[in-house]
């Protein structure tokens, strides 16, 4: 059972994860640490949002903190290390949501053979719908991991990968919504373009994607057979489906993809 989870980065991603655990009752206001490195308005703004324990004090933060949670950009991840490596205990959790930056990095950053357990969350955490990958450092052990597991699994499901593939996963499920609300911005503007009420639009694209999902997750169907399913020949959704493809819709997301994973290995590099 965690008694102190403490976030070093007070960043959107950390409040993303604060939001879910607190609205799942997975941790009280007491038990989660907050600090960064010198945003004290940052701090204070999520002190008045969330009631949690902010505090500049490097030491007082990670004291018999469970796990300790990196979520600060990679390139302030070296001077975050160099502030704490000295407090930091055997029998603590290094957990890095940070992209691009492998466990060997991280444990070199301490000096020590620290356990480090890699996420990958995204920012649906807030709401309890992350889809979350963890893999685990070659210094954590199978108790590590499931704690974990049992942490993100109050916000959103969690998939155990191998470390190689944390790169790809940051492209896709990691920034994946991003790809999915810019997609839906291009449908709004369609529709209002087109005379609906901008409003009208919003909810009913809204209700489309989730049901999508629903349907994803539920159905027992893939991807290919669900669309399948609602072409009919010559039809309005072959015709919108064709001006995609037209467009290189399929090879404009794969390129997406790969350009995300790309920038999540040179982060990592420069660590």
């Amino acid at each position: 059972m965690l008694k102190k989870v403490s976030f070093m980065g007070a960043g959107s991603m950390a409040e993303s994860i604060i939001a879910g655990i607190l609205n799942k009752d997975f941790l009280t206001k007491e038990q989660i640490f907050v600090t960064n490195r010198n945003n004290q308005e940052r701090l204070d703004n999520l002190k008045e949002s969330y009631q949690i324990q902010v505090i500049k004090d490097k030491q007082e933060v990670i004291s018999e903190a469970d796990i300790v949670m990196l979520s600060m950009k990679p390139h302030d991840m070296e001077a975050a290390i160099e502030s704490i490596k000295k407090h930091i205990q055997p029998n603590q959790l290094i957990v890095s949501v940070v992209a691009g930056v492998s466990s060997d990095d991280i444990s070199g950053l301490f000096g020590k053979e620290v356990p480090v357990i890699r996420a990958m969350p995204n920012t649906s955490v807030a709401i309890g719908a992350s889809a979350t990958a963890v893999s685990k450092g070659k210094h954590a052990t199978e108790q590590h991991i499931n704690a974990v597991i049992e942490l993100f699994n109050t916000i959103g499901t969690v998939t155990v990968v191998n470390e190689a593939d944390m790169h790809t996963v940051t492209g896709i499920s990691g920034s994946g919504p991003a790809y999915i609300y810019y997609f839906v911005e291009a449908m709004e503007k369609a529709a209002v373009d087109a005379g609906l009420d901008k409003e009208v639009a919003k909810d009913l694209i809204t209700q489309t994607v989730v049901g999508a999902g629903e349907m994803l997750k539920h159905s027992g169907q893939t991807a290919g057979e669900l669309r399948e399913n609602i072409t009919s020949p010559g039809g309005t959704t072959q015709s919108g489906l064709e001006a995609l493809a037209f467009n290189d819709f399929q090879e404009a997301v794969i390129e997406c993809v790969k350009s995300a994973r790309e920038r999540s290995i040179e982060l990592g590099e420069k660590i």
